[in-house]
């Protein structure tokens, strides 16, 4: 395992094509953005073996999330007396 030191807005190129920049450090929590193409699946750790485990039948397939849409707002300069 490679390890390096980055400090908040430093960034780390993996394969001259994903960049991973420190976002923030908060105590012991680091916040990491990640650009990487969109051929290039980027997870959690937790949710890759989960991912996983379902493809490999190990577990249930949960259902795919589907987002209601947001509820229409009305602004007080639209709203009529």
């Amino acid at each position: 395992m490679l390890v390096l030191t980055r400090h908040s807005g430093e960034q780390i190129v993996i394969a001259g094509e994903i960049v991973v920049t420190v976002v923030a450090i908060e105590g012991s929590k680091v916040r990491l953005g990640i650009e990487a193409p969109k051929s290039v699946r980027v997870d959690r750790k937790e949710v890759h073996s989960r991912r996983m485990a379902e493809e490999e039948g190990l577990i249930p397939r949960r259902k795919e999330r589907t987002q209601a849409p947001a509820p229409a707002m009305a602004y007080a300069s639209e709203q009529q007396a």
